[in-house]
């Protein structure tokens, strides 16, 4: 079970010391300390990746992108799209639901200074290939937040039996990657978008306008696919 991982050690010490310490502002919160798990409903044509939880923000709730500044600009974008019933998350009870969109992320455990190792993000590729086999039809597109979550994500699409283009496609902002099932004749659209973090949006790497561009994009794209499977 997900909640219940400890396979990194360096993650597991540092979640659950984060937790113990925590910050001034949230003396007073019980802090989740364990990994984080995705969020959103299971047949949602959209499927959002992340990098990890932050040590603050779902570290300490429970829930990704959730009390944090990256997921205050998520998911207030997300609702202006429709995909959120409201702009704000706070904490697992908040009544935050997702429409047709899901939200995980390559790496369960807050790692220190937002930078997982590749042996901890190999450790948990089975829980992305797993949460990806139990989306039912599946998702028609993919929206990698940052290099880190693109570079993650692909190798768990080849191995499930999608085809990439040639040369394999490079992360970009704005990327946008068609993938096709040989055999079921299925197309996933992949995109790249950088991710909302506090730094890329304070140095306007990242405008809110760039981030709704990209969602915009993918949840018409995935639309009209599942239209085209509809027929």
């Amino acid at each position: 079970m997900l909640v219940r991982c400890r396979a990194c050690p360096r993650l597991v010490a540092w979640r659950e010391q984060v937790g113990i310490v925590k910050r001034a502002a949230y003396r007073d919160w019980d802090y989740w300390a364990k990994p984080v798990p995705g969020f959103g409903p299971y047949d949602a044509p959209v499927l959002i990746i992340g990098l990890a939880p932050a040590a603050h923000g779902g570290n300490r709730t429970g829930r990704i992108f959730t009390g944090d500044p990256s997921g205050d600009l998520l998911y207030a974008t997300l609702h202006e799209l429709g995909a959120a019933s409201q702009p704000t998350a706070t904490r697992r009870d908040d009544g935050l639901t997702l429409r047709g969109v899901r939200i995980t992320v390559p790496v369960h455990c807050a790692p220190p200074d937002n930078r997982p190792t590749p042996s901890e993000r190999d450790n948990c590729r089975s829980w992305l290939t797993r949460e990806l086999q139990l989306l039912r039809p599946g998702p028609s597109a993919v929206v990698a937040l940052g290099r880190f979550a693109w570079a993650a994500t692909i190798p768990v699409l080849v191995d499930m039996g999608w085809l990439l283009p040639t040369p394999r496609p490079v992360f970009g902002h704005g990327r946008h990657v068609l993938l096709v099932d040989p055999v079921t004749d299925r197309r996933v659209h992949l995109f790249g978008c950088y991710h909302p973090s506090q730094r890329n949006v304070s140095t306007r790497t990242l405008t809110p306008a760039m981030l709704r561009e990209v969602l915009h994009r993918a949840i018409t794209v995935a639309h009209h696919t599942g239209e085209s499977h509809d027929r």
